[in-house]
C-alpha cells in the first residue's frame, strides 16, 4: 500500500531543480501512505514520486517508480493485485522473466502486452500511473469499486495527479478555487461525490475508469460496471453455497502478505464472517481489533468479543472516551476535502489500534451495499410500495400540502408523517436522494447566503442520485438503489473513510466483500433474497449459518454509529461554540450565522433534529481552517 503523485512537464525549458523540489514536496505530503521508502523519476517530460508501504517483497527491488524490462514504461502504483501470482505464473509460462516478487512488475508486463485491456485481468484494489516514454502518453487507472483514490488537475495546458488531493498543491500551477456546486453536494451527501472535488479543475478519476493524456488531449473510458439486469434462477441453497465459496476465496486471496496481518471486528455479520474464514486459512490466531464507546447505546464490543472467543483470535479493544475533541482537527485534516461521516473518528482509532499489531487488516466493508444491509433500504422499499398505491396526480398535488400541514406541529408522529408524505410525493429516484440527504433542504435555503446562494440557486444535488438510479440496467427498485449506492455512497463515503483513516496510520486495509466477483455475483441474486420481508442481508445470513451463531447473524444491526448528539453537547461543545460564534471563516462566508446559532442553541436545549447539519458545519470549518485560509 502506497501513495504516488506526479505531473507532465509541458514547459519548453523545464527547470529540473524546481521540478525536483515539487516532486519531493508532493511525496512529503503523502509520507503517511508510504513511510518505508520513497523515490522519484524525472525526465524531460514527466515527474513521478512514490511513497512505499512495504507489503510484498520487502527488498529494495520493489522500489517505485519502476521501469519495465523493455525500459519503455515507468509505473507508480498504489494498491494490491490479489491474483498477481496466478498472472505471473501465466506470464512465465509464456517466456517472461521477472526480477522481483512484486505485483508491480507483473502490472508493467501486463500493460506492455495488453495496454488498457490488462485492467480486465486484475483482481485487486489499485490506482496507477504509467508513463509511455515512446508514445509520450500518461495512463491513469482506478480499480473497479474505487477502493484506492486518484485525483488529477487539468487546466491551462497543465496536468498533475496524486493519490491524495494535498499532494497536488506543491505543484505551483495547481490552483485551488472553490467549486460552489461541490459545496452544496457536500452538505447534501456529507462528502463530495465522484468525479467532482471541492476545487474547480481538480477531479477524481471515477471508479472503473482509465484516462490517457499527452498533456494536450485527454481521453477517459469506463472499463467496468456492475449489472443487475439478469437475476439468477438458481435455488436459494445453490446461491448460498456459491456465495460462501466465493467469499471464502476472496478472503484467501487477501491473506497473502509478507508482513503481519489481522482484521477489524465489530461483531456484525460482515466482519465476523471475514474473521471466521480467515481462521480457516491459518494455523495461528487471527489478530482482531474492535472499537467501543463510553455509551451503551452505541457500544458493540461484547459482540466482537463473542466472535473473537468463538474463533480463538488474538483480540484487542479500544474505547473512544474523552479524546474526541482533542483529536478531531488533526484527524479531519487527512481528508483534504470536507467530509462529515462521523464514523471516521472510530475508524481512525481502530486503525491506530490495529497498526500497533499488524500492517494489513481485513475488513467487512461492502456487505451492506451488496446485500441490502442498511435500514434505509427497508424504509425506502416500504415507501415505494406505498407510492404505488396512489395515482401520481394525488401524490404530486395533495401530499405536499398535507406534509406542510403536518410540519406545523413539532411532535414526533407528525414529523414522521411529514417525512412520509413528502417522500411519497416524489418519484422513486428523488425520494431515495431524500433518504440519503443529511442536510434538510429547508434549513439549507434558510441558512445559505451570498455568492454560494446565488451560484447554486438552480443546482440540485439530487441530479447525481437520479443519474445513477436511471443508469442501472434493471426495473427493480431495490436493485436500482443498491446500484446507486455502489456508485455514490460506497466510493464517496465508506471507501474514502477507510482509506484515509487507515493510511493516516500507515495501515493497509483489504475488503473481501468488495472482490469484484462477489459484487457481480451479488448483483445477480434476486432482490427478494437480499431484503426478505423485514430481514436484511437474508441470503448472506443464510450462507453463513454454517459458521456463525444465530445471535450474531440475526441480532438488530447497530452499524458503525457514534454518539454524535452527546459529543456535541459534551466534549465537542467548546470547539463547536468557538466555530458557531465566530464572525470569520468558511461558515461566516457562506451562512447566516445568526440563524446557525439559533440551531445550535436549540440543539443544546435537547432538540436533536439538526445534529448532522451542525456536525457537517463543524467539519467544514475545520477543513476550511486547515486548507483554505
Amino acid at each position: 500500500m502506497c501513495g504516488f503523485a506526479g505531473f507532465l512537464r509541458t514547459t519548453t525549458t523545464p527547470d529540473r531543480e524546481a521540478h525536483q523540489r515539487w516532486l519531493d514536496n508532493m511525496g512529503q505530503a503523502i509520507l503517511h501512505r508510504g513511510p518505508d521508502a520513497g523515490s522519484t523519476w524525472l525526465d524531460d517530460e514527466v515527474g513521478l514520486v512514490h511513497r512505499r508501504l512495504s507489503i510484498l517483497d520487502l527488498s529494495d527491488a520493489g522500489t517505485q517508480p519502476m521501469v519495465s524490462a523493455s525500459t519503455r514504461y515507468v509505473i507508480a502504483y498504489n494498491g494490491e493485485i490479489y491474483n498477481f501470482q496466478e498472472l505471473r505464473d501465466d506470464l512465465i509460462s509464456q517466456g517472461h522473466s521477472f526480477r522481483t516478487g512484486t505485483d508491480t512488475e507483473v502490472l508493467l508486463a501486463l500493460y506492455e502486452i495488453h495496454g488498457p485491456e490488462c485492467l480486465q485481468l486484475l483482481n485487486g484494489m489499485f490506482a496507477l500511473a504509467i508513463w509511455d516514454r515512446t508514445a509520450r502518453k500518461l495512463f491513469l487507472a482506478r480499480d473497479r469499486l474505487g477502493k484506492k483514490p486518484l485525483y488529477f488537475y487539468e487546466a491551462d495546458g497543465q496536468f498533475a495527479f496524486a493519490s491524495e488531493l494535498k499532494a497536488l498543491t506543491p505543484a505551483p500551477f495547481v490552483k485551488t478555487e472553490l467549486r460552489h456546486d461541490a459545496i452544496k453536494d457536500f452538505f447534501a451527501y456529507q462528502y463530495v461525490p465522484d468525479p467532482k472535488t471541492i476545487y474547480k479543475n481538480v477531479h477524481k478519476l471515477a471508479p472503473g475508469y482509465w484516462l490517457e493524456t499527452d498533456g494536450t488531449h485527454t481521453h477517459q473510458e469506463q472499463y467496468w460496471d456492475v449489472s443487475f439486469g439478469a437475476p439468477s434462477s438458481a435455488s436459494l441453497g445453490e446461491l448460498e453455497d456459491g456465495l460462501y465459496n466465493l467469499i471464502d476465496d476472496a478472503v484467501r486471496l487477501r491473506m497473502v502478505s509478507d508482513v503481519p496481518l489481522g482484521a477489524f471486528l465489530s461483531g456484525g455479520i460482515d466482519s465476523s464472517a471475514v474473521v471466521g474464514l480467515m481462521a480457516g486459512h491459518t494455523s495461528k490466531p487471527v489478530t482482531t481489533c474492535a472499537i467501543g464507546f463510553d455509551s451503551k447505546r452505541f457500544d458493540e464490543v461484547h459482540w466482537a468479543k463473542k466472535v473473537a472467543e468463538q474463533f480463538k483470535t488474538d483480540h484487542h479493544e479500544f474505547t473512544v472516551k474523552d479524546n474526541v475533541a482533542e483529536s478531531l482537527s488533526g484527524i479531519a485534516r487527512f481528508f483534504d476535502e470536507p467530509f462529515a461521516d462521523p464514523s471516521f473518528v472510530p475508524t481512525y482509532f481502530v486503525s491506530q489500534l490495529a497498526r500497533q499489531k499488524v500492517t494489513v487488516a481485513l475488513a467487512g466493508d461492502g456487505g451492506d451495499e451488496n446485500f441490502a444491509g442498511y435500514s434505509k433500504y427497508y424504509t425506502d422499499h416500504v415507501e415505494n410500495r406505498l407510492r404505488g398505491l396512489f395515482p401520481a396526480g394525488i401524490r404530486h398535488n395533495l401530499f405536499p400540502g398535507l406534509a406542510r400541514l403536518a410540519g406545523m406541529v413539532n411532535a414526533g408522529p407528525t414529523r414522521k408523517a411529514k417525512s412520509l408524505l413528502g417522500t411519497l410525493a416524489l418519484e422513486p429516484d428523488e425520494a431515495f436522494f431524500v433518504t440519503n440527504s443529511f442536510f434538510n433542504k429547508d434549513v439549507w435555503n434558510d441558512l445559505v447566503t451570498g455568492e454560494l446562494k446565488r451560484e447554486t440557486r438552480d443546482y440540485d444535488p439530487a441530479d447525481i442520485t437520479r443519474a445513477h438510479y436511471k443508469n442501472a440496467d434493471t426495473d427493480d427498485h431495490l436493485s436500482s438503489i443498491l446500484y446507486t449506492d455502489i456508485k455514490t455512497y460506497l466510493p464517496g463515503d465508506i471507501l474514502v473513510k477507510v482509506d484515509r483513516m487507515s493510511m493516516a496510520n500507515s495501515l493497509e486495509t483489504r475488503a473481501p466483500l468488495l472482490d469484484y466477483r462477489v459484487v457481480e455475483y451479488a448483483a445477480q441474486i434476486p432482490a427478494a433474497l437480499k431484503l426478505h420481508g423485514k430481514e436484511k442481508k437474508y441470503v448472506l445470513k443464510k450462507a453463513f449459518e454454517r459458521m456463525l451463531p444465530e445471535d450474531i447473524l440475526y441480532r438488530k444491526k447497530m452499524g458503525f454509529s457514534v454518539p454524535l448528539a452527546e459529543w456535541l453537547r459534551g466534549e465537542v461543545r467548546p470547539l463547536a461554540d468557538g466555530i458557531f460564534h465566530s464572525t470569520q471563516g468558511g461558515l461566516a462566508d457562506l451562512f447566516n450565522m445568526t440563524k446557525v446559532r439559533d440551531l445550535w442553541r436549540s440543539h443544546l436545549n435537547g432538540d436533536d433534529r439538526y445534529t448532522q447539519e451542525l456536525w457537517s458545519m463543524i467539519v467544514f470549518e475545520l477543513w476550511w481552517g486547515a486548507y483554505y485560509v
